[in-house]
């Protein structure tokens, strides 16, 4: 086949051909080639009432052998399908050839220079993050306190309640040896408000420390009363036993929150 536009020229397989059952590929082709004959005609004279014998026409019987020498008509359905003009042929695009990527060139065009970075926006950026999670660690540090894994020195004893004052003389303090060897411990005071505003009483702590200043005991005394009026006062007394003979000095003070 050859394009009448762009003289291409390409091989074009043609239509299949279905050859009857039974039939060779020479029978098949000789079904086609070979024209069936018409088989002759012969007249018969018969006699009519005026005793002229006048022919009369008979119809066409052929011999066993010239029916013999007709092939079979194929079917339609088996004839192959007539071969189109060639003004209708249409031939199927060409596929393009695939060939791969091609080869990198040392000519292709690349940008002279990669970008820079800018560091004066990292740098914001890394300023503004830390500033974030300082503040989050702040806040969480002043709300919640220092976790307990923290190797860092907490103080004992919570900062003065304004308005508040505890007084407990040293005189007050009580220490013995009970008749079944218990160490015994009372402590003796009172707690005052001289604010002008009615103030809450927190929790009390007393500590126990002995000669290297090591805490050997430590206990929570919970205010007689939870608030106070100005310029009232209130008595705290707390006593407990099997303290470590160790315990050579007492500290009072607001227990941390």
């Amino acid at each position: 086949m050859r394009c009448a536009k762009c003289r291409h020229s390409w091989f074009q397989d043609g239509p299949e051909i279905d050859v009857p059952a039974g039939a060779s590929g020479e029978d098949a082709g000789n079904a086609q080639a070979t024209p069936t004959r018409p088989a002759p005609s012969s007249t018969e004279p018969v006699a009519d009432g005026s005793g002229d014998a006048q022919p009369q026409p008979t119809s066409p019987v052929a011999d066993e052998d010239s029916v013999a020498d007709i092939p079979p008509i194929p079917d339609v359905a088996d004839t192959p399908a007539a071969t189109p003009h060639r003004d209708e042929v249409r031939a199927p695009a060409a596929a393009p050839a695939d060939f791969g990527d091609p080869p990198a060139s040392a000519f292709d065009h690349e940008p002279p220079f990669r970008p820079r970075r800018n560091w004066l926006k990292i740098w914001t950026w890394a300023a503004g993050i830390f500033a974030i999670v300082a503040a989050g660690l702040i806040f969480a540090v002043s709300y919640w306190g220092l976790p307990d894994w923290v190797p860092v020195e907490r103080p004992t004893f919570a900062a003065g309640q304004p308005g508040l004052q505890l007084d407990f003389p040293p005189d007050q303090q009580e220490r013995r040896t009970l008749p079944n060897g218990t160490e015994f411990f009372g402590a003796s005071g009172t707690i005052t408000n001289i604010g002008t505003t009615t103030r809450d009483i927190p929790t009390i702590l007393i500590v126990l420390r002995d000669s290297r200043d090591r805490i050997v005991h430590s206990w929570e005394v919970p205010p007689p009363q939870r608030t106070l009026a100005p310029g009232a006062s209130v008595s705290v007394s707390e006593a407990v036993t099997d303290i470590p003979r160790s315990a050579r000095e007492v500290q009072i003070g607001w227990k941390p929150e």
